[in-house]
């Protein structure tokens, strides 16, 4: 089973950390009783950090792709070191297979914290700040205490995607096989663009372009944004993100009325996922 691990370094990583995590993963994966393929796991490291030998990474960010009974699922993991992060990722692996393979069920909430690690001004060009809020149901994000750069951050990453219709309980099956806290669909329902995402109090929110009713008899327990999403500009919604310290946020496009998703990453920049036209 090793040898259908495909593992992938970033530069900086031991190659006999890539072993040992093949050597993991197949023990997780020989011992389901389910059809594990395509699996491919990505190990990098997060920022930088100050160490008496110089500038060193913050943290271990891996990620596990793979296909369980021909259904698509994802676990990220970061951690403060390699060790650590084969553990969490293993251990994350095994309970996303376990969940697939046995039905779906709703996540618990709240879910642990998910391990951001801090940014250093070396890392961000300028300093963290990490201010613990409170859920904001109506603005169709969710705030968590994470440490955060200040001031106004580039997107560093941009994905356009064909957004795939689907019911709000499919986007939120989806939303926990690829381990999101946030998933953007189109609602064929009411034909407009959504999302679906990790906030109280039952753990599954959903949020559209343009204000609607729940949907019918759904099977998540998903609690309704009574409000349609902003309409902002990229720089508006990089400035409410940011001066808000929010892990995300959907909004949408003042031209198109398209939906759009703004997010922090694992090192801390943004990254924007737009509908495409």
């Amino acid at each position: 089973m090793g040898e259908l691990v495909t593992v992938r370094l970033c530069e900086g990583i031991s190659r006999g950390f890539a072993a040992d995590a093949r050597a993991r993963i197949a023990a997780v994966v020989g011992g389901a009783d389910a059809l594990v393929e395509s699996l491919r796991v990505r190990v990098g490291t997060i920022g930088t950090a100050a160490s008496p030998g110089g500038a060193g990474p913050a943290g271990v960010l891996t990620q596990v792709n793979a296909e369980v009974d021909g259904r698509r699922i994802r676990v990220q993991e970061a951690a403060a070191d390699l060790g650590e992060a084969l553990d969490r990722i293993t251990e994350g692996l095994r309970v996303r297979m376990a969940a697939v393979t046995s039905g779906w069920a709703p996540r618990p909430w709240p879910r642990r914290t998910r391990t951001r690690m801090p940014l250093t001004a070396a890392a961000s060009g300028a300093p963290a700040a990490a201010v613990p809020r409170a859920a904001d149901p109506d603005a169709g994000v969710a705030r968590v205490a994470l440490p955060y750069p200040v001031g106004p951050q580039p997107i560093v990453r941009r994905k356009r995607a064909q957004l795939v219709w689907c019911s709000p309980d499919a986007a939120a099956r989806t939303m926990d096989a690829m381990d999101f806290d946030i998933h953007l669909f189109t609602d064929p329902a009411t034909e407009t663009d959504a999302v679906v995402y990790r906030v109280g109090p039952t753990g599954y929110r959903l949020a559209r372009t343009v204000a609607a009713g729940p949907p019918s008899h759904p099977a998540v327990p998903l609690t309704l944004s009574p409000c349609g999403a902003p309409e902002l500009t990229e720089e508006q919604a990089v400035e409410r993100l940011t001066a808000a310290e929010l892990p995300y946020l959907f909004f949408a496009h003042p031209g198109s009325g398209r939906g759009r998703v703004l997010y922090r990453r694992f090192d801390g920049g943004l990254g924007l996922i737009a509908a495409a036209s």
